[in-house]
C-alpha cells in the first residue's frame, strides 16, 4: 500500500456538494481516507472566475500511479465536470499531489504536482494532514507554506465538513 494525497477543489454548482461527493467517491477506491479542512480561495491562474473550495484527502492505494489518475478522472467525469479551459471553472478537480515519494515526469502525470509548492490552497490543507511531511526533493510541508501567499485563503470548517 501507497501513502497518497490528493487535492480537491472546484468552483462551479454546489460546491460543497460537489466536495463531498468526491470523497464519498474517493473513499471507495482508496483506504484509510482522511480528509483537511476545508478552504476557500481566488482562483489561481486564471483570475477573473468564482471563488475555489479546497481540500486535502489522504489515503492508502495498492493501485499504480496511472491507474489511479484514471480512476480519479472517472470520478470527476461522473460528477459532472467538462474540460473547457485550462485553470478554468470547473465543478471538481481531483489531483494527485503525492504517491508516496515517487517521482513521476510522464505527458499525462507529474509527480509531485508540479505546482504543488507554489499555492497555499494546497500547502495549508496538505499541512492539516501532514505539516512534518518530507517531499520527494527534501523540503518540509511545514517550512514551504511558510513560503507561499494564503492572504486569500479562509477556512471555511474543520475535518468533519464531509458529513
Amino acid at each position: 500500500m501507497t501513502n497518497v494525497f490528493l487535492g480537491i477543489g472546484g468552483n462551479l454548482g454546489d460546491r460543497r456538494e460537489s466536495m463531498r461527493s468526491a470523497v464519498a467517491a474517493l473513499r471507495q477506491i482508496i483506504d484509510d481516507v482522511r480528509v483537511s479542512s476545508l478552504y476557500e480561495s481566488a482562483a489561481w491562474g486564471v483570475t477573473d472566475q468564482p471563488a475555489f473550495l479546497n481540500a486535502v484527502v489522504r489515503g492508502r492505494t495498492t493501485m499504480k500511479p496511472l491507474e489511479l489518475l484514471d480512476a480519479t478522472q472517472a470520478i470527476e467525469n461522473n460528477l459532472g465536470r467538462v474540460r473547457e479551459q485550462h485553470w478554468g471553472p470547473r465543478l471538481i478537480d481531483i489531483d494527485i499531489l503525492l504517491y508516496g515519494l515517487a517521482v513521476i515526469d510522464e505527458p499525462r502525470l507529474q509527480i509531485p504536482h508540479p505546482y504543488l509548492t507554489q499555492r497555499g490552497f494546497v500547502l495549508r490543507p496538505l499541512a492539516d494532514l501532514a505539516a512534518g511531511l518530507t517531499l520527494p526533493d527534501g523540503s518540509l510541508v511545514g517550512e514551504l507554506l511558510t513560503t507561499v501567499d494564503q492572504s486569500d485563503l479562509k477556512r471555511i470548517e474543520g475535518p468533519s465538513w464531509t458529513g
